[in-house]
């Protein structure tokens, strides 16, 4: 089992920026790989970036790139989100997940057996 807990989220004004945390224990050389996924109230679940932990590749949503970034800390098991010029459109609970499945689609959460329990961003003026 791996476990994950996230940190981070707040209530910012558009343009602001925002970083997302998550740490994961538990059995964490079974990572293949960890991102995140975000939701808007009455709608799924949908990917928002990934990081391979075997590649360190990254991938983005389109409406993301150029503007957050994903990033690893490896020594502290932890994957990171940085969210520059956020917009009201961008707010929804973040949650962090992680696969150990190989071969992985990254944006698919089918993929992801572990998943954080999500931590609320708030963009408004």
């Amino acid at each position: 089992q791996v476990h994950l807990v996230e940190s981070g989220g707040g209530s910012v004004q558009p343009g602001d920026s925002l970083t997302l945390s998550c740490v994961a224990s538990g059995r964490t050389l079974e990572i293949y790989g960890m991102g995140w996924f975000r939701q808007f109230p009455g709608k799924e679940r949908e990917f928002v970036a990934a990081l391979s932990w075997r590649t360190n590749s990254e991938y983005y949503k389109d409406s993301v790139k150029g503007r957050f970034t994903i990033s690893r800390d490896s020594g502290e098991n932890t994957v990171s989100l940085r969210m520059n010029l956020l917009r009201p459109e961008d707010s929804a609970t973040y949650y962090c997940v992680a696969t150990s499945a190989a071969p992985w689609d990254p944006t698919n959460r089918a993929d992801y057996g572990y998943w954080g329990q999500g931590t609320p961003v708030a963009v408004s003026a």
